[in-house]
């Protein structure tokens, strides 16, 4: 059983973190386990009139984010890795600077130093020095920035659709079998000759 830990952080996209949730929970091979921030809760509501019970029931165990003695704080305890979606600049500057005052910068900070997967989520825009600074600690770190951006080279048609799409090239990250995001095939021919 493969094992993925997951946070959801308050910054706007709360969507690709439940997305993400319930792609993972119909998948028998995978556990996952849940941090909210308290900020994240609020994002969620907003977002999705979603309830703090509602975003846990997606997971396989949940963990309070003040909970620093949890199994995930701990790199005797295995997983793939650590996707933060979304990832407020507050979170990502606690984990570039290795705050560890949460469960959840603890969690990722377990994630670099045991050199396993982590992917950001970051969501702000614009971005100031700050913010690009942080990123590019955590990047020399190991892990992987992946503001969730939409590929409009799929002709989305829908929201839903864009988050799929993000969702599913954050599962490749993770080589989790998906069809979110279908490979890309190439431009076909009849394109290119406009």
């Amino acid at each position: 059983m493969k094992r993925i830990v997951v946070a959801i952080t308050g910054a706007s996209g709360a969507m690709y973190g439940i997305r993400l949730l319930q792609w993972l929970r119909a998948n028998q091979q995978i556990e996952t386990h849940l941090m909210i921030s308290d900020a994240g809760v609020l994002s969620v509501h907003h977002e999705l009139d979603m309830k703090r019970k509602d975003i846990e029931a997606l997971a396989d165990v949940v963990h309070s984010v003040r909970d620093v003695g949890a199994c995930v704080a701990s790199g005797s305890f295995h997983s793939a890795g650590m996707i933060v979606a979304p990832c407020s600049m507050k979170t990502l500057g606690s984990i570039a600077n290795g705050l560890s005052d949460n469960l959840i910068s603890r969690a990722a900070d377990v994630m670099l130093k045991e050199r396993r997967r982590l992917v950001l989520m970051v969501r702000e825009t614009p971005f100031n020095l700050a913010h690009l600074r942080n990123m590019t600690y955590v990047t020399e770190m190991g892990g992987i920035i992946y503001p969730p951006l939409p590929a409009l080279y799929q002709k989305p048609q829908t929201i839903e659709e864009m988050i799929d799409h993000t969702a599913g090239r954050v599962l490749d990250l993770f080589d989790i079998d998906q069809a979110l995001a279908p490979q890309w095939q190439g431009l076909k021919s009849a394109h290119a000759d406009t």
